[in-house]
Formats: structure tokens, sequence, C-alpha cells
């Protein structure tokens, strides 16, 4: 059976504004709302390592006792790959093994506990040019529900793929508190960032999130992101730069908590902790003014 002949669960409701100027995204059904946990999608340019700081952030909040579901958002399903040390099923395979009957699943089918008691889910994605991520999301939202996953969780982090190009993979944002944005210091990475603090806004119309902060990653200076954050009003929550051993640890299918001791992965892993106890503590919401492409080009454009 093919995803795109499968009923959509969010639909666009009657009467309601879209989301932004001119969006076709299909909306949040109420009855799929996640629980009391905190919610935290994570976004980035792809490539970026939004997955890397993903795991280790769900390592982070777990080392802070806290139960912990990271939900991969992308049909690549490698975001829980450090922590189960495998690439695991996504909910539409396993969907679709059983013809898309939900009712015959077990929970073992598509939840996988990886290191430290993280549980790992990987959504997946709809065939190559058909489907919608929206529907992926969705459907494994109500999944967890109706497992009863979501009851006992404190911390749901989404890991999305790349920059946002459609409403679909912006679905996370509907059931997240705060969105976390990965940038490097480059043009690249941030005229990305600037297209999705322009998503978040449109979604923070109709729904409960907002952006909790800039995450700098693989970088040895922040000086083009301060300068960005500074004019359109983002904060950055964190700093990893460019190590060797945060890429050794992705070969070695491991979390940076799990690597070797050394005095420059022990300062990454306290970052982890300092940025994990922040984000459980509460951050203020940001509600920053996305520039126009050529106010980036001129901001951080070439002299």
């Amino acid at each position: 059976m093919n995803v795109t002949n499968v009923p959509m669960t969010e639909i666009r409701r009657p009467g309601r504004p879209p989301d932004g100027e001119g969006s076709v995204q299909v909306q949040l059904d109420p009855n799929q709302k996640i629980g009391n946990a905190k919610v935290f999608a994570v976004y980035g340019k792809g490539g970026i390592g939004k997955s890397t700081t993903s795991s280790n952030l769900s390592v982070a909040f777990s080392k802070l006792g806290k139960r912990v579901i990271q939900i991969g958002c992308d049909p690549k399903h490698d975001s829980t790959f450090t922590l189960t040390k495998k690439l695991v099923p996504t909910v539409i395979d396993v969907l679709e093994s059983v013809d898309f009957h939900p009712e015959e699943l077990r929970i073992e089918d598509f939840v996988f506990e990886g290191y430290n008691g993280v549980m790992c889910v990987e959504a997946g994605g709809p065939p190559a040019g058909t489907g919608c991520g929206g529907y992926v999301v969705g459907q494994t939202v109500k999944l967890l529900k109706e497992h009863h996953l979501l009851e006992d969780t404190d911390v749901v982090i989404f890991d999305v793929l790349g920059d946002v190009v459609c409403g679909g993979f912006a679905a996370p944002l509907q059931h997240a508190d705060r969105a976390l944005i990965v940038t490097a210091n480059d043009f690249d990475s941030i005229f990305a960032m600037n297209r999705i603090v322009q998503a978040i806004k449109a979604k923070a119309k109709n729904y409960n999130v907002r952006l909790g902060g800039v995450i700098a990653n693989r970088s040895k200076d922040t000086d083009q992101i301060d300068k960005f954050n500074d004019r359109v009003g983002l904060k950055r929550m964190a700093h990893f730069p460019d190590l060797d051993v945060i890429r050794r640890s992705r070969l070695k299918k491991s979390t940076l908590f799990e690597m070797e001791h050394s005095p420059e992965l022990e300062a990454v892993q306290n970052e982890y902790m300092r940025l994990a106890a922040a984000l459980w503590a509460g951050t203020d919401p940001l509600a920053p003014d996305a520039l126009k492409d050529r106010e980036i080009f001129d901001l951080l454009g070439f002299d």
C-alpha cells in the first residue's frame, strides 16, 4: 500500500487561518497533542550535525535523570544511529509491513532503547517524490500516544532534516515548545537559519512553538553567527567547536559520552550538560525578525 493512498489524519480545519502567507501545510489534529513532556525540534542546514547534536543532547537530558524520546524525521533514518549502534526500522517501514494497520504493531516494532535509556524512534519519510513528511510525523506521534509512551516521558526531541523547504517537514513545529537551530559560522548555514526563522514565525501564529536559541556547531569561531543573531534578535545557547573527537564518535557508532576521556572531550560533554540543564530550566521565547535575502548578503556577504 502506498503512503500517498493513506487518508491524512492531519487536515486543514475549516475556519482556521493558514500557517503563514500562502501556506498549504496540513494542521495538527488536536487529539494528537503530545502530553506534558518538554518538546524540542532541532533544525538546521543539511549536514550541519543535527543528529550528532540531538543524540548527545538526548544523552545529556538522560544523565539529568529525565526520560527521553528522540524522534528522527529524515528518510535517511540515521538520527539515532549513535544511540542504538544500528539503523533501526522506520515507522513507515513497519506500517507498510502490516499494510498500514497500526493496531497490529507492538511497541518493540518501532521503539528501540538506546544508550543510557534514551528511547529512539525513526519516523522515516514518504517515497521520493510522493506523500508528505507531515503525514509521517503525525503517524509517529499517533502511534506513540496509542501505546501510552508519551505519558511518562519528560523530554521529546525531534531531529528534522535539513532546511525547512515545505510545510510537511515543518510539522514537528506544531508539537514543539521550543525550536533550536544548529548552524556553523558560515554564510550558507546562516542563510538556512534565516529561512528556518521564517518557518518558525509562521507556525507561531497558530501553535505554541517559539524559538529557544541557536547552537553553534563545527566552528572554531562564532563571529558571523553572533553578527546575524544581534541583527535579528537571536541568542547563542551553546558552542561546539570542530573537533576530531566529534567526527570520530560518529564513525565509532558512539555518543560523545561513551568516547575515551580527554580534556577537550570533557569540555564538550560539559557544554552539552549545561545546554540540557538550561533547556530544562526553561528559556525565554525569542521572536526574531528574519532578513530578506539581499540583507543577508549585505550583512555577511563579500567585501
